[in-house]
């Protein structure tokens, strides 16, 4: 035999051996791989299909009809518990022949999933419990069949279900999401996000979410990835009516109701460090942002002492960056109501634009610049008007700096709030109103200069609103000043902050004692 056959023969031989070997493999993994997926899966959950077929060549496994429930079910109380998932197919790229054949377990470089609808039902109203409850519910399961560095989900569908009301907790519609780089491993599952990755991109539609007792929030799109966010149509909407609200509370609080068309941050960077939360961005703008903060006087005063925005930064207990935020074109309402009886006094800020810059938390920090906020708009739809207002979060005396000027308000724009708030209405004209205010946690000195003409009021009687009191105005109408004759009029106030009410409250004091000065 010479040579040429010799090598002939060797190479039929040792390709037969690789097609045996093949064959071999093949027939091993197709019987493997089921066991690893149900006799040999140790997750709390039963995972079934319609299809499954390998590709040893490619490396490559395919599944088709995939469902997966709970292996625990209580059937004494007929309760649905955990996740309810069907799946149109999975991909799985790129695995490795040895952990399936002695390991029991699938590792590959990526996994896309098409099509999921995921249902999880849980007994509490929190969507997550916290970190441990979906290191052990969701990542840990996953990681004890499956082990990839790339997670890919196309047109998935998830909704969270709270069991005793039937009643979304969270939902969210056309998921696409991919995430690379992932690491779960036993560190990992330790931490408040229980796996490491390198980037992602996460997008979604018609998201709903309860965040409380008191409100749920909407959005129509979001998309995001490790450095953007962007949100679209997002809304802030109390779960009850004004009166079921203060019916609940037990102290006063404000109700809020928000809306805007668009939020986009930019150069995102959060995560969790010792396991305190971070968050850093370089912009938040916001687009069209509407905004109703409702107060009634019927609950019980909150006595306890409100910090001002100083010290509520300075205490933050993780750090907190945002270099600048952006808010245009929008709108703020301030409704505030010492009963049902009268409807509540409104006061409104339209054309609404602010920028805030070095927007920081005192955490861990030795020196900040100072927060410098700007706000131009129209007061009561009107009067133009515009504030500046600068802090530095790591002053302890709490000392801010606050400058304001109006003008050309008809003050007869105020009855909306003044008529069922104090019982009075005004007439008349402020031609301009400039003050500054420089504060601190207990009191302020103002400066100040008004002109106005025209100035007159009308009071009510208490028992019915639409009475005029005639003499109480007349007495009233002799103690104003009713014209500054085109001279403008200064004045010196200082006032005594009252620590249990808001800083918004103080700015209210000063603003009163200023008028009280010139007008009185």
């Amino acid at each position: 035999m010479n040579n040429y056959k010799k090598i002939a023969i060797a190479i039929i031989a040792l390709l037969s051996l690789l097609v045996v070997l093949n064959i071999g493999l093949n027939f091993w993994i197709n019987k493997q791989l089921p066991k690893i997926i149900s006799d040999k899966n140790e997750t709390p959950y039963a995972i079934s299909y319609t299809d499954l077929s390998i590709n040893l060549l490619s490396r490559t496994i395919s599944a088709e009809g995939i469902a997966i429930i709970p292996k625990k079910r209580d059937t004494v109380v007929n309760e649905k518990l955990g996740i309810y998932s069907k799946i149109k197919s999975i991909e799985i790229n790129d695995f490795k022949i040895w952990p399936i054949l002695f390991n029991n377990k699938i590792k590959a470089s990526s996994i896309t999933i098409n099509t999921p609808q995921v249902l999880l039902y849980k007994k509490t109203e929190k969507a997550i419990n916290n970190s441990k409850s979906l290191s052990s519910e969701v990542f840990k399961p996953f990681q004890e069949i499956i082990v990839v560095s790339k997670i890919k989900l196309l047109k998935g569908n998830l909704k969270i279900i709270h069991t005793q009301t039937s009643q979304p907790i969270l939902s969210i519609n056309n998921i696409n999401l991919e995430i690379n780089g992932i690491v779960i491993n036993e560190t990992s599952l330790n931490n408040t996000i229980p796996f490491m990755f390198d980037d992602y991109n996460i997008s979604g539609d018609s998201l709903y979410y309860k965040t409380n007792e008191f409100y749920h929030l909407t959005a129509q799109n979001i998309q995001t990835t490790n450095k953007d966010l962007k949100i679209s149509k997002f809304k802030l909407t109390p779960e009850y009516s004004r009166r079921e609200f203060t019916n609940k509370l037990s102290k006063e609080k404000d109700l809020f109701t928000l809306q805007l068309d668009l939020i986009k941050i930019t150069a995102l960077d959060w995560g969790f460090k010792n396991k305190k939360p971070y968050f850093n961005a370089s912009k938040i703008a916001i687009e069209k942002l509407a905004a109703n903060i409702y107060r009634n006087k019927i609950p019980t005063d909150d006595l306890s002492k409100k910090p001002l925005y100083n010290k509520l930064l300075r205490d933050l207990k993780f750090p907190l960056k945002v270099d600048t935020l952006a808010i245009k074109n929008s709108l703020l309402v301030y409704e505030e109501e010492i009963d049902f009886t009268k409807g509540p006094g409104i006061l409104t800020f339209n054309e609404f634009n602010l920028i805030a810059t070095n927007i920081q938390s005192g955490f861990e920090q030795k020196k900040l610049k100072d927060i410098k906020i700007a706000i131009n708009c129209k007061f009561m739809n009107n009067s133009p008007f515009k504030v500046h207002w600068n802090f530095n979060v790591l002053d302890k005396k709490d000392r801010f700096n606050f400058t304001g000027k109006i003008t050309n308000l008809n003050t007869a724009s105020l009855a909306r709030f003044t008529k069922p708030y104090i019982n009075a209405t005004t007439k008349g004209t402020f031609d301009y109103l400039e003050f500054k205010i420089d504060g601190n946690d207990y009191n302020s000195y103002e400066t100040a200069a008004l002109q106005y003409h025209d100035l007159k009021v009308t009071l009510y009687q208490k028992n019915g609103s639409k009475k005029k009191s005639i003499i109480k105005s007349v007495i009233a109408n002799l103690i104003v000043k009713n014209d500054t004759d085109d001279k403008t009029t200064t004045t010196t106030v200082k006032t005594e902050r009252i620590p249990e009410k808001s800083f918004f409250n103080f700015l209210w004091l000063n603003v009163a004692g200023i008028l009280k000065q010139i007008v009185i």
